[in-house]
């Protein structure tokens, strides 16, 4: 359970994300890890990385970073100030970090240039995101990462921790992301409806069509759904289907 920002979560909101999910016919076969209990585990790999001197402290705002397009420049730009706690920046090296998309083929990503130093320890004392599922992966012994192209960015950030950390790199897909109409990302956010966990099958059909995964003539129950789908999913027809 991404939950690495405990002053912003809403109450009850895990409970209701793991029994949606459940409705829709996925639970968890290991027990589910929760990132705001993890913060011990987290600063070892990052303790880790300290003593290296791969890390440092920096106090640039997003607004110092206006100038740089929002990406931290080589040396950082904003003096030490000990009235505030900083967050702590990876020091990225200068190397294009590649991989194999399982449904979008070959990727690349030239860290310096596109990403620059990023932040692993916010100043708030929160691990951020792309330490801290780093190291859940590897503890639970992930082998797949399937999630949605919005988190294609982040890869090549993870798999460069997972080398500095000697830890291994499972394979990725990314899925197309649904849209609305102005092709914005559906997300309550935008104040999209969410789905309806008393009544699943017709989101999961839809969502499943949208995968490439022809659920006609398969009996409308959970079970069957993604029994039918496990035996049709396939990366090239996703492939195929989102980029003609």
């Amino acid at each position: 359970m991404e939950d690495l920002d405990p002053p912003r979560e809403v109450p009850g909101a895990a409970a209701d994300i793991i029994a949606t999910l459940s409705a829709f016919g996925m639970t968890s076969d290991e027990p589910i890890l929760y990132q705001s209990h993890r913060a011990d585990v987290y600063r070892v790999a990052f303790d880790q990385l300290k003593r290296r001197d791969l890390v440092y402290p920096c106090w640039c705002s997003r607004t110092d970073l206006e100038a740089f397009s929002g990406i931290h420049p080589i040396h950082c730009i904003a003096k030490p100030d000990p009235s505030r706690e900083p967050a702590w920046r990876l020091r990225v090296p200068n190397r294009t970090i590649a991989f194999d998309d399982l449904a979008r083929g070959a990727q690349s990503q030239d860290l310096r240039n596109e990403v620059g130093d990023f932040v692993v320890l916010r100043s708030e004392g929160w691990f951020a995101y792309q330490l801290a599922v780093v190291i859940d992966d590897a503890a639970q012994g992930i082998t797949e990462v399937v999630r949605g192209a919005d988190l294609l960015d982040s890869t090549p950030r993870q798999i460069l921790l997972q080398q500095l950390l000697d830890l291994p790199t499972p394979d990725y897909l990314h899925l197309p992301l649904v849209v609305d109409a102005s092709g914005r990302k559906l997300s309550k956010q935008d104040r999209a409806r969410p789905v309806d966990a008393a009544d699943p099958v017709p989101a999961l059909r839809a969502a499943l069509e949208y995968l490439a995964i022809d659920s006609r003539g398969t009996a409308a129950t959970i079970d069957s759904l993604l029994s039918a789908s496990i035996r049709q999913f396939d990366p090239e027809a996703l492939r195929a289907r989102h980029t003609n």
